[in-house]
């Protein structure tokens, strides 16, 4: 069932996200606005998933990635789908977001003279919970490519022709992309924590 969201019009009855893209780069504010209520929520999700920051951060970039959406509408080739086109810029706007905050967090770090402090890990947690934190920590640990194409097609559902168009790679780079990404995630769910079960049962 259509979300409500997508019945939004402009001028001239019901308007495709490709033909509201031509109407923020016809200088249309409204048809940005439109985009922002069909796509915001996928946007959020894709954001906090793919940069493990605060609500207040994650709302701040699905904003800014909007305000790039506006000022990019006409380099949109028509190629891929919308939503991928937006989700290959909200990468592009987190990725930034990392860059700044590893400056900043360098810079803390060096005038307080000393390493940071390790963050806790959940040995106290049941399985389930340790191998969501795994699963969680060994994402937020993939390089920016690898965590992208895994993103977008593993969680976002994105197909994998669509995804590639929208980041400028060959299909063949994605799937190696996420087979890569695959690999190094299930690596780290099968890593015993210390202190679980299954470490005890893996030393028994």
């Amino acid at each position: 069932m259509a979300d409500r969201e997508n019945e939004i019009a402009l001028p001239g009855g019901a308007a495709t996200d490709a033909e509201l893209l031509a109407a923020c780069a016809g200088g249309q504010a409204e048809a940005l606005g439109v985009l922002f209520d069909r796509h915001h929520r996928a946007v959020f999700r894709f954001v906090a998933r793919l940069s493990g920051t605060d609500q207040r951060d994650v709302d701040d970039l699905t904003q800014l990635t909007f305000i790039r959406v506006g000022q990019s509408a006409n380099s949109f080739s028509g190629r891929s789908s919308v939503r991928s086109w937006i989700f290959a810029i909200a990468g592009h706007v987190v990725r930034d977001h990392i860059r700044a905050e590893v400056r900043r967090r360098n810079l803390v770090q060096s005038a307080a003279n000393g390493p940071r402090a390790d963050p806790d890990r959940p040995d106290d947690a049941v399985e389930g919970v340790q191998a969501l934190a795994l699963f969680t920590s060994a994402l937020a640990a993939l390089s920016h490519d690898l965590r992208v194409a895994f993103v977008m097609c593993e969680i976002e559902d994105t197909p994998g022709k669509d995804a590639a168009v929208a980041l400028g790679i060959p299909e063949g780079t994605l799937w190696r992309r996420l087979h890569e990404a695959r690999r190094i995630l299930m690596a780290a769910i099968r890593e015993p924590v210390p202190g679980s079960k299954r470490e005890a049962n893996e030393h028994s």
